[in-house]
């Protein structure tokens, strides 16, 4: 009987801790977001120029938005060593990583005359103040192929994606998360 009861007893006591036991911890992504770090690329190719690179603030990311004077561009975004243009120089940049953003578009007519020229091109939008983002340069164009460099705070998930208009315009996008 007292083994029995010992028996019956050290059931429960298994049972009991696997009833209070926590549950293994599965943490939920930041903001929902799952979209890796891994390269990013569109072959399109667009012939209108690029004409204009601004920056936002948003809850979970920061955004840089590629305007392009035509067509939908393609693009290749990825993390570098070093952000390389045309040239073979490296550009560096603030930040813990480096995003090279390449867009199949040029930053010039087809006279040859620049469509986009910004004041300081290391420091083509002002990033001051964001989360991720540390700097945004703008590289060069050569071959109808237009470079930017974006250091961030860390090796972040991003997320590429192109926009219609407005009109005949369109706009290449890029989101890097604030965190995993």
């Amino acid at each position: 009987m007292h083994t029995i009861r010992a028996l019956l007893a050290s059931l429960l006591l298994i049972v009991g801790f696997g009833l209070v036991a926590p549950a293994p911890a599965s943490a939920a992504p930041f903001c929902g977001i799952t979209w890796g770090s891994l390269a990013k690329t569109s072959t399109t190719q667009s012939f209108g120029p690029v004409v204009n690179a601004r920056a936002g603030r948003h809850a979970c990311f920061d955004r840089l938005v590629i305007d392009v004077r035509g067509s939908r561009a393609g693009y290749t975004v990825r993390y570098v060593k070093a952000v390389v243009g045309t040239s073979g120089l490296a550009t560096p940049l603030r930040g813990a990583a480096d995003l090279q953003v390449t867009v199949n578009a040029p930053a010039y007519d087809t006279s040859g005359r620049a469509t986009y020229r910004p004041a300081n091109r290391r420091e083509a939008v002002n990033v001051a103040g964001f989360t991720t983002f540390r700097q945004v340069a703008y590289i060069d164009s050569f071959e109808a192929h237009t470079n930017f460099g974006l250091g961030v705070r860390a090796r972040l998930p991003f997320r590429v994606f192109t926009l219609n208009g407005p009109g005949t315009s369109s706009r290449l996008v890029i989101d890097v998360a604030h965190r995993w």
